[in-house]
Parts: C-alpha cells; structure tokens; sequence
C-alpha cells in the first residue's frame, strides 16, 4: 500500500502572464509516506507549485491528480498580519469550516506533536517568532493531512525546536514536501529531491538523501559545462573555416555549405545548463556619526512558565559593540528588540537623536500597501537621490519592474533584501536585527555577514542560525536563559 503514488503532475503547464511560462508540461510522482525536498532557483516557482497541489491555481494544460481525494495541510512561511488580533484557538478554529465540538482536544494533540505549549487564550501576535513557527506546523497538523507542504519550516526555531521537528517528521508515517534552505535539516529525514528550474521550467525528480542529491545535480551541472565548452570549441573551428572557403570557388564554396550546416546542427546540441541565482553584491551600512554611549540596556523582562519577570542587565553598547540576545523560543527576545524601537524603550536608554535601524523577523517595519518605489524613498536619508535609491535596490536584486509593485506583492525573500536596502538607505547609529536570515537565500547570507561586520555603528543581534551567528563578531552577549 505504501508504493500507491498519491500525487501526479502529468505533463502539467502553468503560467501567469502569456509566455511567461512557471511550468511546461512538467512531470513527477510521489508515493504515499514519501518525503521529498522541493529545490529551485529564485523565482522558480515553487511556492506556485504548492498553490497547484492545493488546487488553488489550475494548470494551463495537463492534469494535478490527488489519488482518492487525500488531504492537504500547509505550514506556511509567516502567519498573516490579519490574523495577530486572534487568539490561538479563535487561529485553530480557521482550520474549519464548521468547528468541531472536540476543537480542543485535536488542537491540543497538533500543538503536543510540534512541542507547542501555550494558553490557547494568549493573542497570535504576542507569540514570539519560534512559537508562531510552531502555531503554523500545528495548524498544517490539526487537520491530519495526506499530504502535508511545509515551507520554510525552520524558520525562527532554535535547535531544540528543529531537532524536535526532525524527530517528529522522521516518524511521521504521511506524504511531506519541504522547501527550505537549511541543508542539515533536510538531509535528516528527506529521501530525495525535486527540482524545479528556472530556466526549462521543467521538475527533476532525484532519490538519494539530500547531501548526495546536491552532488549528483552539481556533477551534472560540470558534465553540461564541460560539453558545452568542447561544443563551442568546434563551433569556432568550423566558423573559421565557413569564412575561410566561403570565398573560396566550385568545391570549396560546397564544403563551406556543408560546415555551416553541420555547425548549426552542433549549435542545436549545446545544452541548456541551469545558472545559478544570481547573488546580491557587496554593500556597506553607512553609519550613523555617534560619539559616546549609543544604548544602555538596565532591565529586560524574560518569559518563565508564560509570565513575565523583570531581569536587571546592565549592558551598555558604544561604536563596533556587537550584542547577541540568544536564549530558548518564546522567552522574550524578540520582545525586547520591539521594546528598544518603541519610544518609550522601557529598561533602556538609547541616545538622543540615533536612528535606529530595525530588522523585524516579521516585517513589520514594511507598510505592505506603499510600492516598493515608496518604501525605499519614505527611508532614505540625507545625501541619497533617487538614482541613488535606483542603484542601491538593484544590488539587492529589486530591479526596476518591481519599483511600482505594493510590498504585499513580494515574495518573503524580496521583503527580506528590501528590508536590507531600507537600511543602507537609512544610514542608522543602532542596528538591531532579529532573524536578519529568515527567507533570504544561503547565497546572500556571507554577503551581508561581511556588511554587518563592517558596520561602524552598535548592533543588537537575535538569530537562530549557527553559522550565521559565527560568521558574525560578537562581543557581548546577553542570554536570557542565565538570568
């Protein structure tokens, strides 16, 4: 029974706009309880693929087919800014379209599979990023899906968090699909990949664990490069000597006829090997001219067993100070950043007249509705001009026909670099990022490492990934677990 297929893309073909093809005459099954990684360049498609298995979008051509109507459920990427006001059962209680009498008891069962424990009373938006992570894994489960899509999984957990989602997934016996760009994650528990590519808009379907896919897919990539290379070689030979007997009488002008034809034919044959995504280039973070103490944190209030109690700190941060704030999900680290960008930054004194740049893990710094033209003039500060603005933003890969698009309409990773360029713009004293990897590209993150380690200015750090964090230099830290 465990070999049925469950899910088939029969020479499926989906675009938006006319000759813009996402997908063409794509195909691939999965079998029931297979869990398979799904890859792609930027802008591939893959959260569209998602929307096609859940029948949200229907193909241009071709057939979707879910074997025996099996179930859906998606742990999405971020929980939506409408939702924040509800609370985590009123949250739960979307998951249907008539609530059920026992809401409580499966709500309680998704939210012990996924280490979740907190007052289903408590507001959404009160979570903190690690606990909104789980709320959006536990509602895939509620349902107990077929199928279940995770995007961006780990996202905001710590490790324990992620370890517990690895243990939870290795002995889920049900179908999963995983986008995510945390390889060490996904080589735990995933038997094989599917690739989506850009460029041929086609699904390559590989089995192996993750590590050795990702081997097997660069091989090839230096199989077609190789051929390629030996193709153009003879295509410049037989060119030379096209030119050479074209001017040539009788026989010569014949076998001139013949190279052309046989490097058109050589031409046909070069392949199309995939690029890769493009990465952003190097920028700096101006700073801000600041003499003196920048922030003094006194107290924090940290998160035990759902209450919070007020801690005595006592760290101050001048020019190059560099604070991790590190400390299990939900203790109130994430709490304390919007504290020190409220105005009122109770239990800290940020110096007069320091702008302070904000890196919100959930973007709230972003007013979803401007354009991107707008958000990136509302933050730009003195000796900047549009064309500088213009210039900026396309090193960030927001180039100029995303300039007129809302913000609402970029992908999680665009709002992530727009947030990035916001800053360069803003030229800030304080940095204070929380979860400044979340979303972006593993391409980028050494790029923006090196421009946080330049950064002249004080920055307040939050973030969950190791490498990340010890590419950074750090020279404080502030945990809140030891308090």
């Amino acid at each position: 029974m465990s070999e049925e297929v469950i899910l088939r893309f029969d020479n499926v073909t989906f675009e938006y706009l006319e000759k813009k093809p996402v997908l063409d005459e794509a195909s691939f099954s999965l079998r029931r309880g297979a869990k398979f990684t799904l890859m792609g360049q930027n802008g591939a498609g893959k959260s569209t693929l998602f929307n096609l298995i859940r029948g949200e979008l229907k193909p241009k051509s071709g057939r979707v087919s879910i074997t025996n109507n099996a179930t859906i459920g998606t742990a999405k990427q971020a929980v939506a800014r409408e939702d924040f006001d509800l609370t985590i059962e009123q949250y739960f209680a979307k998951a249907f379209e008539v609530v059920p009498p026992n809401l409580l008891s499966r709500v309680s069962k998704a939210m012990e599979a996924v280490n979740f424990d907190v007052p289903v009373d408590r507001k959404v938006g009160d979570l903190s990023g690690g606990q909104q992570a789980r709320l959006l894994l536990a509602f895939a489960l509620l349902q107990n899906p077929d199928i279940l899509l995770l995007d961006e999984p780990t996202n905001n957990l710590d490790q324990a968090g992620i370890d517990h989602l690895i243990q939870f997934l290795i002995m889920y016996d049900k179908t999963v699909i995983v986008i995510s760009h945390d390889a060490d994650f996904l080589n735990c528990f995933t038997e094989g990949v599917l690739y989506l590519d850009v460029y041929t808009h086609k699904i390559e379907n590989y089995v192996g664990d993750y590590f050795s896919v990702v081997e097997e897919i660069e091989k090839r990539i230096e199989r077609e490069r190789m051929k390629n290379a030996q193709l153009e070689k003879q295509i410049q030979d037989r060119k030379e000597k096209v030119n050479f007997f074209a001017h040539k009488g009788g026989k010569m002008r014949k076998l001139a006829k013949k190279l052309k034809d046989e490097t058109e034919e050589l031409e046909e044959n070069m392949v199309d090997v995939r690029r890769e995504d493009k990465t952003i280039r190097p920028f700096e973070i101006p700073s801000q001219e600041i003499v003196g103490e920048i922030v003094r944190i006194d107290t924090v209030k940290v998160i035990v067993n759902h209450a919070a109690v007020e801690k005595t700190v006592g760290k101050t941060l001048r020019k190059r100070s560099r604070l991790l704030v590190s400390g299990p999900n939900g203790m109130g680290k994430s709490t304390l950043l919007r504290n020190l960008v409220s105005p009122e930054h109770k239990g800290a004194v940020i110096l007069d007249g320091v702008r302070v740049g904000y890196y919100s893990q959930d973007f709230a710094t972003l007013d979803f509705q401007q354009t991107v033209f707008d958000s990136l003039k509302s933050a730009m500060s003195d000796g900047y001009d549009v064309q500088d603005m213009r210039s900026i933003a396309a090193g960030f890969l927001i180039t100029g026909e995303l300039m007129g698009h809302p913000v609402t309409a970029l992908s999680e990773g665009q709002k992530g670099l727009l947030s990035f360029a916001r800053l360069v713009l803003m030229k800030p004293g304080l940095l204070i990022l929380d979860e400044p990897t979340n979303h972006i590209n593993f391409r980028h993150i050494p790029v923006i490492a090196e421009a946080i380690n330049n950064f002249e200015g004080a920055i307040i750090l939050v973030s969950h990934m190791s490498d990340f964090v010890k590419a950074i230099r750090v020279d404080d830290e502030l945990d809140l677990a030891k308090l």
